[in-house]
């Protein structure tokens, strides 16, 4: 996205009434960050090839990202020719300041 983009008019989607006064655009459509995910997805298994899987998950913000990416990633390894271990963990980082 370049800094001149100007973002899509929030009427053309289904924005929560309690976000309605905050945002003046959409940047990024949801369905193209499914998309990105599920090529990001694609682009780990490809690069892993067969190597176990050790995926780790920051709490509180990084969870639904990392939930829609384990489970493309785990579509691709059920269809695919071999099946990868892949363990999943989380953690919580707490800033100091």
């Amino acid at each position: 996205i370049t800094d001149e983009e100007s973002g899509y008019n929030k009427n053309l989607f289904c924005i929560p009434k309690h976000y309605e006064e905050d945002l003046e655009t959409v940047f990024i459509p949801h369905g193209l960050i499914l998309d990105r995910t599920e090529r990001l997805a694609r682009d780990i298994m490809q690069d892993m090839g067969s190597h176990h899987i050790v995926a780790l998950c920051v709490l509180k913000g990084g969870y639904k990202f990392f939930a829609d990416l384990l489970d493309h990633i785990k579509a691709l390894n059920q269809n695919g020719d071999e099946s990868v271990p892949i363990t999943v963990d989380f953690v919580i980082i707490k800033s100091h300041c």
